[in-house]
């Protein structure tokens, strides 16, 4: 999922996966749920930031 594994061993896994229906079907959630994630916004709404700069100005600046 990552290409973390060695060139040497990708036949070996897709061996496997060719022979395993459960495991493919394991690998298949995996890569979807990745690329769900992946597009997930990793940003909070703007109204989230503003309540929390709001929020930091009720404490005193040490001035």
């Amino acid at each position: 999922m990552y290409n973390e594994l060695p060139v040497s061993a990708l036949p070996e896994v897709e061996e496997a996966l060719q022979h395993d229906p459960e495991l493919a079907t394991a690998c298949a959630d995996l890569l979807l749920a990745q690329r769900t994630l992946e597009g997930l916004r990793c940003e909070p709404r703007p109204a989230v930031s503003a309540r929390i700069l709001e929020y930091s100005r009720t404490f005193p600046t040490g001035s």
